[in-house]
This record gives C-alpha cells, sequence and structure tokens, in this order.
C-alpha cells in the first residue's frame, strides 16, 4: 500500500544536500514541480480542467484559452497565493516529511531565512497535502487483524504550576484528563497502515462509532480492555487484553498502536511542545503520513520516495490562513479557536 515513485526524466535527489543543490536553480524546481504535478507532461488547466493552453517562457506561466484565465503550478495546490519560491516550498517539503520526530517553525524559518509564522503556515500547508483520503476500511478480506486504542494528549497535571493546574480545572469541570484532548485510532497489522483522529471523548458511543467507521464489520479487533469497547463483538471478532494483568496474550495486544502513539508524543513533545487542540488534527496526519511511508524490508521506501509522495499530492489541496486560525466563518474548527484556550502541551 506504500507509495513508490521514480522519476523518469532526470534523477531524483536522494539526500537533503543533492536535494538543496538541485531545487536552488529555479529552472530544475520548476520541471521537477511541473512532472509532479502533471506527469508526462499533460499540463491541464486547473479551473476548468482543459488542456488548450500557451506557455509564456519569461514568466513561466500558462494561458488557458477556454477559460482565458492565466496559470501557474502553484495555482491549485497547497502552495497557492504562496510568495514563496518552489526552492523553499521543495525543501520543507522534503524535511517535514524525512524529518522522524517532525521539523519546528522556528527551526524551518532559521533553515530557509524566512520569519517563523510564514514557516508555521507552511508546515500546516504542506500537512494538508499529507493528509490520507482512505476510500477503504482496514481488516475484512484484503486485510488482517486490527488494533484498536485510544490515547489523551496534554500536559501532565502533575508537573504543572498550581496556578495554571487551577485553570485548567477550572476549564475542564468533571473531565477525568484534565486539560487532555482524546485521540482515537486504528492499525492493520497486515497492511501495516495506522489511521487517527481527535474525538470529542471516550464514551462508548463515541469508540463504537469510530471503529465502525474504519473497520470492515466481521474482522479481527484487538482492543485493551477499556469499557467502550464492550460491545463490539456484535460487529466484529472481539478479543481483550487486559493491561492490568498482561499486555500480550499471543496475538491478542495492541502494541502496534502503543508504538505509534510513542512516535506521536515524542515528537509533540520534543519538537513543537505547545500545540492548541483544534490543531493537532493536521500534526496526526503528519505523523500518520510519516508511519505508513517508512522503509520496511518488503518496500525499502527511501527519502526521495516521501518526498515524491508529497508533492503528487500539493493538487486539489487548499488551506487559507483564515480557515487554519479558525476566523474564518466556515473554518471547520470548534467554537474555542483562537478563545486564549489552554495549550495541552
Amino acid at each position: 500500500m506504500c507509495f513508490k515513485r521514480t522519476i523518469l526524466f532526470m534523477d531524483a535527489p536522494e539526500t537533503l544536500q543533492k536535494a538543496i543543490a538541485t531545487f536552488s536553480d529555479p529552472e530544475k524546481a520548476f520541471e521537477y514541480a511541473v512532472d509532479f504535478r502533471w506527469p508526462g507532461g499533460n499540463v491541464t488547466c486547473p479551473r476548468c480542467g482543459q488542456a488548450k493552453h500557451s506557455f509564456i517562457k519569461t514568466r513561466k506561466i500558462w494561458f488557458c484559452y477556454v477559460c482565458k484565465k492565466q496559470f501557474t503550478v502553484k495555482v491549485g495546490t497547497v502552495m497557492e497565493d504562496s510568495p514563496l519560491g518552489l526552492d523553499k516550498w521543495m525543501i520543507a517539503m522534503w524535511m517535514l516529511a524525512n524529518c522522524k520526530n517532525g521539523m519546528s517553525s522556528y527551526e524551518l524559518g532559521k533553515v530557509l531565512g524566512i520569519r517563523q509564522n510564514t514557516a508555521w503556515f507552511m508546515l500546516h500547508r504542506i500537512r494538508e497535502a499529507m493528509k490520507d483520503d482512505p476510500s477503504f476500511k482496514f481488516g475484512g478480506e484484503d486485510g488482517g487483524p486490527v488494533e484498536s486504542d485510544e490515547t489523551f494528549v496534554g500536559p501532565n497535571p502533575y508537573k504543572m504550576h498550581k496556578s495554571r493546574k487551577a485553570k485548567v480545572q477550572a476549564n475542564d469541570k468533571g473531565a477525568k484528563y484534565v486539560g487532555k484532548t482524546s485521540v482515537f485510532g486504528v492499525l492493520d497489522r497486515e497492511l501495516r497502515q495506522a489511521r487517527a483522529k481527535v474525538i470529542p471523548d471516550v464514551k462508548r458511543e463515541t469508540l463504537q462509532n469510530a471503529v465502525l467507521n474504519q473497520v470492515t464489520p466481521g474482522s479481527k479487533v484487538y482492543t485493551d480492555a477499556a469499557v467502550g469497547y464492550d460491545h463490539l463483538a456484535k460487529e466484529f471478532v472481539h478479543e481483550v487484553v487486559n493491561h492490568a494483568k498482561e499486555y500480550v496474550r499471543g496475538e491478542v495486544h495492541t502494541q502496534g498502536m502503543d508504538n505509534f502513539w510513542s512516535l506521536l508524543k515524542r515528537t509533540l513533545r520534543g519538537t513543537y511542545v505547545a500545540v492548541e487542540p483544534f490543531h493537532l488534527d493536521h500534526y496526526l496526519d503528519e505523523q500518520i503520513f510519516r508511519y505508513n511511508n517508512r522503509a520496511t524490508k518488503d518496500n525499502k521506501l527511501t527519502d526521495s520516495d516521501r518526498f515524491a509522495l508529497v508533492m503528487s499530492q500539493v493538487a486539489g489541496k487548499r488551506l487559507t490562513y483564515a480557515e487554519l486560525t479558525g476566523k474564518d466563518a466556515d473554518a471547520l474548527h470548534p467554537p474555542t479557536a483562537e478563545t486564549g484556550q489552554e495549550e495541552p502541551f
């Protein structure tokens, strides 16, 4: 299921040093971008989808004869309306796709010579390109056993200052995990693919609906002994491991998802440090991309392959600053956006 692509008309850079040397040449960066956007050179207008156009070489833009508008290689992608050059965009994509623990906006800004807030917006747009759009469910005849688990992302209340702890507790009255955000995940063992998303709570209805949306009925589902999974046996072959007594019982365990949570929290705590809850799904998309496209014995993906995958997914996606910050009326963020809510870590 992992992606691997070979660029036929030129040698793909295999290391970051070679990528920097290659993409620093505007002509080569443009050629690579065009090849990723329109494989085979079949350029089509991103607005009307027609191929009747002319190319203005001096400005590197096309003019569409059908809709009578100009377009560049960035139009209709996550890079649209960005004044940054392709060299900066492509290096940022290379680093975010291949740095195991992520890349902070401060570090990226320093590397590319841009402002921190510009780098922050840039990284979120790349995460939008990394987002997986699954067209199938895990398990079933084509998959294998599926692990399902949930975790809580946020600050450690025992390490909080007394005043901050009181403030968080006041905002989360009655919550079992004070100041934390609930995250649900599933892992298909045979496909070696994971999916995760933020959920409002860990009640039985929420967890079971999440499993039903991601796993084919009748599949083997392994979970821990959380009461939210009590009635999964009605739709799945459900087996439970009680972590109060054991962590593994033959094939019954959730160690794969525990490994994913470990990588996620290492990235959040060590690299990003402070992430607001309504942005957490973007960071999950980033971690899922790297996890699902990691090198294995059966599919030895390289840094170049992961970069090629990100570049091939930039088209047809858009993320504006207003949507990202929750200032757009149509933004898909909760009402807590930009209200000064405590950061989870």
